[in-house]
């Protein structure tokens, strides 16, 4: 996210009113919300993430462990769990099955 100095991009009108809230410190704009990218998908994170994600569950049904699948990947038994609870499209963990 590059630095854009608001003395040379805003109005002074706008500059001045900005100045009534915010003095001496970064303020992020963002996009409006029709033009949000999500997160990781500019940089192509979220893909990896997913492909990563996908390859766990993969693995998990082919009857690796928990304990198995964390030492791969670098996470612990937690976070294999939560991953194995989450739905494959992106969305919050269901109910839980136990």
């Amino acid at each position: 996210m590059p630095y854009i100095k608001a003395e040379g991009t805003l109005p002074p009108d706008l500059l001045r009113e900005v100045q009534k809230y915010v003095q001496g410190a970064l303020l992020y704009i963002p996009r409006p919300g029709a033009q949000r990218r999500g997160w990781g998908r500019l940089n192509g994170a979220r893909e990896a993430l997913d492909r990563r994600d996908a390859a766990i569950r993969e693995a998990r049904a082919r009857g690796h462990s928990l304990e198995d699948l964390a030492a791969a990947e670098g996470l612990s038994v937690d976070a294999i769990r939560k991953l194995l609870r989450r739905r494959k499209d992106g969305g919050r963990p269901g109910p839980s099955s136990s």
